[in-house]
């Protein structure tokens, strides 16, 4: 479960934060995780809601944006957001893709206090 260790580096992430802008605390962090990252984010919220009490984030509110997959087709030079986990472009069903989006996950926000 590679959640918690994620979530263990995103609140160093936040006291890092903190500290660099003389802050308390943090009230809310937006994350984004694509839906390639490998990432659950029903655990991730889980290990989050586990691991930050009595840390900067203690009541923080964590909000999970899912990023679907986001291709360029390579033959029709198409960009397409994927509604299904087929890997064809919508316009010409090829299959010389590019994912340019949906594979990572990205801390988005901090609101600090």
């Amino acid at each position: 479960m590679h959640e918690y260790s994620i979530v263990q580096s995103l609140l160093e992430q936040c006291e890092q934060y903190v500290e660099e802008n003389d802050a308390s605390k943090v009230t809310k962090l937006i994350v984004k995780i694509g839906v390639l990252s490998g990432v659950e984010p029903d655990l991730l919220q889980t290990a989050f809601d586990t691991f930050k009490e009595k840390t900067v984030c203690d009541g923080a509110e964590f909000i999970i944006n899912r990023q679907k997959v986001v291709i360029d087709c390579l033959d029709c030079n198409q960009t397409s957001t994927l509604e299904k986990n087929e890997f064809l472009c919508p316009s010409c069903n090829s299959n010389n893709l590019k994912v340019v989006d949906g594979e990572d996950m990205f801390l988005m926000s901090l609101e600090l206090e």
